[in-house]
């Protein structure tokens, strides 16, 4: 009867010390697919590029703040934030200060790298009537400044992806008007070298100007021999998505164009958006939209963000082989 009930004892500290072993593999097991699955999460957010693109802010603090803090619900992580040019209504010291001032305030929410963009509106003072030359580099000064950048017209590298900001040399002159782009040749020649600089084929690079090459009404921001050289010089590089704002459009309306043979994407609006209708626009001072991006190696998703509904408008994929 001793016997047996030390081989009942023997049995069950068997059995436990067995399930302890199994349970250990187990946990180890489920910890170490736990970790590489964390380790491959990391690996794939740091090689995914995300930014979001806003235009024609024109000085509205308070909509670029909403928009800032949807932005910041939906990805706390962006790479950079691209500010496409109108940031201020007029290229006054103050509009510029009430915009720091606030981007400082959000420091913490928003990328620690911002790209500036110049628009037609950075040329305007309303108490005044048309630049002459010496207002010109004025509100390219003013402009400076704000963007920290030595030109209009700028790049820089993210991740290994190529961020081109084109940028006009003038506004709000007798000779170009209030709303229309100038490129020197200095600019396109400089454009030439910057899209061949380490390029990749099927790998995206990323183009800003403010205004747009078209729309859906007819609208440009360029003269046409402008239009055309821009065309003739971005269409060697398929691989391009120019960025584009100046319309107000809603993005329901005008949003992404592909095999043009590069690709236009139309940013919304901050500010107020814009719905053509037969007998002219009309203004929605209620909208305030912007795109968000995320890019994994040739694969580009571009989705249009409605901030005032907190909602997606559209979502399309680029890629190129």
């Amino acid at each position: 009867m001793k016997k047996l009930k030390l081989i009942v004892i023997i049995i069950l500290l068997l059995s436990i010390f067995l399930s302890i072993i199994y349970v250990r593999r187990v946990l180890v097991e489920n910890y170490t697919f736990k970790q590489e699955e964390i380790m491959d999460k990391k690996k794939t957010e740091n090689n995914t590029l995300k930014f979001a693109v806003l235009g024609d802010v024109h000085g509205d603090v308070k909509k670029l703040q909403n928009a800032i803090n949807d932005l910041h619900s939906i990805d706390g992580n962006m790479d950079t934030l691209i500010l496409n040019g109108d940031n201020v209504d007029q290229g006054v010291k103050i509009q510029y200060y009430a915009l720091e001032l606030m981007m400082w305030k959000d420091k913490n929410i928003i990328p620690k790298k911002i790209i500036k963009n110049i628009g037609n509106h950075d040329y305007f003072d309303y108490s005044k009537g048309k630049n002459k030359p010496e207002d010109v580099q004025h509100f390219i000064k003013m402009y400076l400044d704000f963007a920290g950048e030595k030109s209009v017209y700028h790049d820089t590298w993210i991740k290994g992806y190529h961020f081109i900001s084109l940028g006009s040399e003038s506004g709000n002159t007798k000779k170009l008007g209030s709303l229309d782009a100038f490129l020197s040749e200095n600019q396109l020649n400089w454009l030439k070298e910057e899209l061949g600089e380490k390029y990749k084929k099927n790998k995206p690079i990323f183009v800003f100007l403010h205004q747009n090459l078209d729309s859906s009404v007819g609208w440009k921001g360029l003269k046409e021999d402008q239009e055309k050289e821009l065309r003739d010089i971005l269409s060697s590089y398929p691989e391009v998505i120019l960025f584009t704002s100046h319309t107000h459009i809603l993005l329901s309306i005008d949003n992404v164009k592909t095999n043009l043979p590069f690709t236009t994407a139309h940013t919304g609006a901050v500010r107020y958006a814009i719905k053509p209708e037969k007998d002219g626009i009309k203004r929605l001072y209620n909208e305030s939209q912007g795109l968000y991006v995320q890019v994994n190696g040739n694969k580009v998703l571009i989705r249009g963000r409605d901030f005032a509904k907190k909602d997606w408008i559209f979502s399309k994929e680029v890629v190129h082989y």
